[in-house]
């Protein structure tokens, strides 16, 4: 039983070593360009999050180009990321997470 336990114990280790940190994923796609609550070269996560839902971040993080004009800016300048579907989601919530901040 006590075998069965540590192994049950490391399976849970190596899933939770998985979990994509939405923070991690800012700080090495995103931190160049914005930062949560400071304008930087792109708006600040806070003024995102007030406009933005989780599919509409999403959209434009996969799509800027097609999606630029949708949300009603003259132009983009942001770079489309090759985020695997864990990060995106992950750099969502982290977004949204600055939501009335």
């Amino acid at each position: 039983m006590k075998r069965y336990l540590v192994i049950l114990f490391a399976f849970c280790s190596l899933v939770q070593a998985e979990v994509i940190d939405g923070k991690k994923v800012f700080e090495t796609y995103c931190w160049g360009c914005h930062h949560q609550s400071a304008e930087a070269f792109g708006p600040p996560f806070t003024e995102i999050a007030s406009k933005r839902s989780a599919q509409e971040i999403q959209a434009y993080v996969l799509e800027p180009e097609a999606m630029y004009k949708a949300f009603g800016y003259k132009r983009t300048v942001m770079s489309q990321l090759k985020l695997r579907d864990d990060e995106l989601e992950a750099i969502s919530k982290y977004i949204l997470s600055y939501k009335g901040k």
